[in-house]
């Protein structure tokens, strides 16, 4: 789940120039080791949700990833000692109300957002998730095969840090040269 390949790199230019142009992120991406450890413990863990629910509902299955990735950032700026040993994130966050409402879990109580402010990060993970759909479906990938399989997880992936990076410039972390 670690090697990227140019799908993948392209999914995450056009995901941080989005984002650099909404002002959500810095120029520089954020490094933060803690919560990139996690991403193959936590994408993992959700690959059994994600394909089950990416023929229905595809921006979900790839928009709730992004949601996640904001959530660790989150647990790793408030409480990181407790959470970052323990291996089952993914279904603590989804287990404490559901799959289908995992997004009003982390807008709510982790992230602790405002009615407005969960709008916008709807909306803001609805684009995202919706651009990477729709690159993944530019790339006339045969569903059902490993190349398919291979593409939805570099799709996960990014969008992981993508929330993250999100995250963690609206906790006040700056990427900016010194």
């Amino acid at each position: 789940m670690e090697q990227k390949n140019d799908f993948e790199v392209r999914i995450r230019e056009n995901l941080r120039r989005y984002l650099l142009e909404q002002g959500l992120i810095d120029e520089r991406m954020p490094e933060c080791p803690d919560v990139e450890d996690k991403w193959r413990e936590v994408g993992e863990a959700y690959l059994p949700d994600g394909v089950r629910e990416y023929g229905a509902w595809p921006t979900v299955s790839l928009g709730w990833m992004m949601f996640v990735g904001m959530a660790l950032a989150r647990l790793w700026d408030t409480d990181w000692e407790n959470c970052g040993c323990r291996t089952d994130l993914y279904a603590s966050l989804r287990d404490a109300r559901g799959y289908d409402s995992m997004d009003d879990h982390i807008m709510e109580d982790v992230l602790a957002l405002d009615e407005d402010s969960r709008k916008k990060t709807s909306a803001l993970v609805a684009e995202c998730a919706g651009r990477t759909d729709s690159m993944l479906r530019h790339e006339n990938i045969e569903p059902g095969t490993p190349e398919a399989f291979r593409a939805y997880v570099a799709c996960l992936h990014q969008l992981y840090l993508m929330g993250m990076a999100v995250e963690l410039k609206a906790l006040g972390y700056r990427m900016t040269k010194a």
